[in-house]
């Protein structure tokens, strides 16, 4: 045979399988890599860059690690549901996810407070301890279940502020007939101090403050809180806000639509929600210390609460969920496991991390 013919024939024939292989291969490709596009409801308004961020940080790792083939569109609260409504949206499939805190949803069940922070529990690290390696995600997502969604954590804010009061609280006394906005079981808490718990929206906080329809107001730190202007209407900042000790944001999903994605979307959807969880505690870490010093520079009055608030504050919350071990299944179910972990963080952050955070913090403090 005539060598150029065989190199030619050769060509062809190797021009053909590649051909073929390449034919054969792009319907597998696009059959294991759909277009799938979801809407995901914030709880929270577009002006909160780093809480409302939080959604937006998701769907980006989720859209480049899919190259572009998962889309998840952030909507902020109000534009498709209110806030206080993410819930019920994805549990009727009008949107697919939501990012909001659980404990907005304790009209339905009490249970759902503990998914996010109930007074005088762990801090951000412990609770995120809790969820990720001492069953705390798969306890919840059995309750989460009975509601047809999925929940993973998506950030936390750190220890949060003790809010801002219209008058000084010198003592407990102080507390008696103020009407404080104030979100979840903590306004159980409140009650039992006095006060009259209000709930109202993020944006709703600073008309109400400056009109005097409230009190008293707790949002979630320094920046946020100055972002939106508390400090014009109201001058005290108490801290801390014992209810909120480490509040964690969550991604919930429609448990059906999440089981229809290919295994790799459920893996990107994993990565995006802890690359939020992770990202967002940073960034109020980090935005926090210079918010802080911004306000006081702005005439803010820093102010611990008195301990008698936070002894009868502390003697409430347990009696709560003492009450509630007793006539609520969910809560006893969630709950137990819960304490038992943060009983023994506790004792375990007080022989190295307090020693250590308190001899930095004084050695700091005195100038040294």
């Amino acid at each position: 045979m005539d060598r150029r013919s065989f190199i030619r024939k050769a060509g062809a024939v190797g021009g053909g399988a590649a051909a073929a292989t390449a034919t054969l291969a792009a319907p597998a490709i696009a059959q294991s890599s759909p277009e799938v596009r979801w809407r995901l409801t914030s709880s929270f308004p577009k002006s909160l860059d780093t809480i409302y961020g939080s959604a937006e940080e998701m769907a980006n790792i989720v859209r480049e690690m899919t190259d572009g083939k998962f889309n998840i569109q952030v909507f902020p609260a109000g534009e498709i549901v209110p806030g206080p409504q993410a819930l019920d949206a994805v549990q009727s499939n009008t949107v697919e996810a939501n990012h909001t805190c659980s404990y907005y949803f304790v009209g339905k069940d009490p249970t759902f407070a503990i998914g996010t922070a109930i007074p005088f529990g762990m801090n951000a690290r412990q609770q995120n301890a809790w969820l990720y390696e001492g069953g705390g995600n798969e306890v919840l997502n059995e309750f989460y279940a009975t509601y047809g969604v999925i929940g993973v954590p998506g950030g936390n804010t750190g220890v949060q502020m003790g809010g801002w009061w219209r008058k000084e609280v010198n003592s407990l006394a102080d507390v008696q007939g103020v009407k404080m906005r104030i979100a979840g079981i903590a306004g159980q808490v409140m009650a039992k101090l006095g006060a009259v718990p209000q709930q109202i929206p993020g944006g709703d906080i600073y008309p109400s403050l400056e009109k005097g329809t409230i009190d008293a107001a707790e949002w979630v730190g320094p920046y946020d809180d100055e972002k939106l202007g508390f400090h014009q209407v109201a001058k005290f900042y108490y801290y801390p806000g014992f209810w909120e000790s480490g509040p964690t944001l969550h991604f919930m999903f429609n448990a059906q639509k999440h089981a229809e994605l290919p295994k790799a979307y459920q893996a990107a959807l994993k990565a995006g929600c802890a690359y939020a969880n992770d990202i967002t505690m940073a960034k109020y870490d980090a935005k926090n210390r210079l918010a802080i010093r911004s306000l006081v520079g702005k005439g803010v009055q820093l102010r611990p609460f008195p301990r008698d608030v936070l002894d009868a504050a502390y003697v409430a919350s347990q009696e709560l969920y003492a009450g509630l071990v007793q006539t609520n299944e969910n809560w006893k179910k969630v709950y137990e496991p819960w304490k038992q972990f943060r009983d023994e963080s506790f004792q375990w952050f007080r022989v190295a991390e307090y020693t250590m955070d308190s001899y930095n913090y004084a050695m700091q403090a005195s100038g040294k």
